[in-house]
């Protein structure tokens, strides 16, 4: 496939005849090198690391210290699909100076881009990263590091008037110069209104089939994480079912002495041994 880069992920327009995208979020080296093996085209360092893989209960808690953490670890896979790090809340809501130090702090780490959640009113912040030569993927609908002004986790948009104004919101992060859009937690009519609208391509979550691709997080799809389970999200394997199984054996195993074995244990060399014998 090759290393997919930011221009080649902007042309995707399925109306194009493009095919649609697949971003998947990763947080380590194996879930990247897990994601170029599944030929997947965008990896998300995403935010949802503070509750997926660090025990938060939500996204308000992860630092931009954790993000390039992440990113840094994904990096080192060095995988083919292009890096998008995802600027956490507070990292981009103060002063634009401070923004730009941050996404260059995901940049150095070894993402390729950034994303950040917002729309008018983080135009100076979007355009002031894009003047650093630091591409930008934007965010909207529902935007989880806006949760407790949304009142929670909630489909946004679900007005006709709250729908023109998202429209609006798309129109204006492609404008600034962002190469593309997620679109999380709204209806699927609204989605493809988004999607019509623009020439950059959408990537949906939550957000029907008419976006020009498609996200999930990796513990998600995979079945690691089973205590929420969002409508929107498909299932593709039970892996943390699996692992339970597997380390359950493990620890019968050990308790009855079954493991190790003698074929994985380590030996002396006879003479060695006859030696040590001798003291015995």
């Amino acid at each position: 496939m090759g290393k997919i880069t930011v221009p080649a992920v902007r042309d995707r327009k399925v109306r194009n005849g493009s095919d649609r995208l697949v971003m998947v979020t990763a947080y380590d080296a194996p879930g990247a090198r897990t994601a170029t093996e599944a030929g997947v085209d965008v990896v998300l360092v995403g935010d949802s690391v503070a509750m997926v893989v660090l025990g938060y209960d939500d996204t308000l808690q992860v630092t931009i210290d954790d993000m390039a953490h992440h990113t840094a670890a994904v990096a080192r896979a060095k995988p083919d699909a292009l890096i998008v790090g995802d600027l956490p809340w507070l990292s981009y809501h103060i002063t634009i100076a401070e923004t730009v130090q941050n996404a260059a702090r995901l940049v150095r780490a070894g993402a390729q881009s950034v994303k950040l959640e917002g729309g008018k009113k983080r135009l100076p912040m979007v355009e002031a990263i894009i003047d650093s030569e630091i591409p930008v993927m934007g965010h909207l609908g529902l935007t989880p590091q806006s949760m407790h002004v949304m009142g929670g986790f909630k489909v946004q948009a679900k007005q006709s008037e709250a729908a023109l104004a998202l429209v609006e919101e798309a129109k204006a992060l492609q404008h600034a110069g962002c190469f593309a859009l997620v679109l999380e937690g709204v209806p699927d009519q609204v989605a493809r209104m988004v999607t019509d609208a623009l020439d950059i391509p959408t990537i949906g979550i939550g957000a029907g089939p008419h976006c020009d691709g498609q996200v999930l997080v990796y513990h998600d799809l995979l079945g690691i994480e089973d205590r929420v389970t969002p409508k929107f999200v498909r299932r593709y394997a039970d892996v943390k079912g699996v692992s339970v199984e597997a380390m359950a054996a493990f620890a019968a195993d050990v308790r009855s002495g079954a493991f190790p074995s003698d074929d994985e244990s380590y030996h002396l060399a006879a003479a060695e041994a006859e030696a040590l014998a001798l003291y015995g």
